[in-house]
């Protein structure tokens, strides 16, 4: 590929796979993908599955996130979608060999099919990735003709794998990482440098058109069920950095790339010291105030 990971023209068939209703981040990037409709073609979103005070455990936060799912392609205005937001696993892998089926697996498994090397389905993880993972065990074939863009593990001179997303299924992680190409889109480090305060949304967001409302109201108020009474805060939305990536492709617009080898995130919580003999690109750093302008741009445009 002359390309760094993706071309810089057409459209990208894309898949977003989140845990949507786990946090307000999630939602964001929904609707960023779909107002990116220039560059990203949207083919199916998949409802992953996710523990936490939210949910009561991987099958209800999956239900949970497919409703969301919904809800947000709703306001805005892609109903037309929902045909193709699959409901994700009910579980975690057992292990790096048994896949969790589920409807999501099915679809990426037999869609994926339709791709090659040179043309691949891109697929997006913002959550538990083990909808990805199983589609990968079910149909192997399918490695060289997908791309995953995963956030999740922190910066290498972090050392630490257990953030959210990985912690919750390691073993899914570990397949992706040691079976197809990867962008890898660290949290501490990297993402995390994705935020957004009070007054920004107030201002950028808040009665802009529905989907802006919504984001704008969801976000302070969760903010402020956790922000100390009377203090500033910012509230990390870094699930839209997966979706930029896409539209960054390897432009170095709104990121920032490097080529390393891959170390797979050890059931410890810690990547493993020896590499495995594969490559992946690893996002090194964010342009914050570039994403930032181009979601607000996109999501509180007033479509004629």
């Amino acid at each position: 590929m002359s390309y760094l990971f993706a071309p810089q023209d057409g459209r990208l068939d894309t898949v977003l796979d989140t845990d949507a209703y786990n946090e307000i981040d999630d939602q964001f990037a929904i609707a960023y993908m779909l107002k990116s409709q220039d560059r990203l073609n949207t083919v199916a979103i998949y409802a992953a599955p996710f523990t936490n005070s939210r949910s009561t455990g991987p099958a209800d936060g999956m239900q949970k996130s497919y409703d969301e799912i919904l809800k947000v392609i709703g306001l805005c205005g892609r109903d037309d979608l929902a045909p193709s937001v699959f409901r994700g696993s009910k579980a975690y892998l057992p292990d790096e060999r048994t896949p969790v089926v589920s409807d999501a697996a099915r679809d990426l498994s037999r869609r994926a099919m339709d791709y090659t090397p040179e043309r691949p389905l891109w697929v997006v993880t913002i959550g538990a990735p083990t909808n990805i993972a199983a589609a990968l065990l079910l149909e192997p074939r399918i490695a060289d003709r997908i791309y995953v863009v995963l956030l999740g593990g922190h910066a290498r001179w972090a050392r630490d794998t257990a953030e959210f997303n990985i912690r919750q299924d390691y073993a899914a992680a570990r397949v992706i990482f040691s079976k197809t190409r990867v962008v890898q889109l660290p949290c501490v480090g990297v993402t995390n440098e994705f935020r957004i305060s009070k007054p920004e949304l107030m201002e950028w967001f808040l009665g802009k058109n529905p989907i802006a409302d919504y984001l704008a109201r969801n976000t302070i108020e969760e903010a402020e069920k956790t922000a100390a009474e009377g203090h500033c805060w910012t509230r990390v939305i870094w699930d839209v950095v997966g979706i930029a990536c896409l539209l960054d492709g390897g432009t170095k617009r709104f990121m920032s790339f490097d080529r390393l080898p891959v170390l797979l995130p050890g059931y410890d919580g810690f990547y493993e010291k020896e590499p495995i003999g594969r490559e992946e690109i690893c996002v090194h750093h964010i342009y914050r105030d570039r994403i930032m302008t181009d979601l607000v741009d996109k999501l509180t445009l007033t479509e004629e």
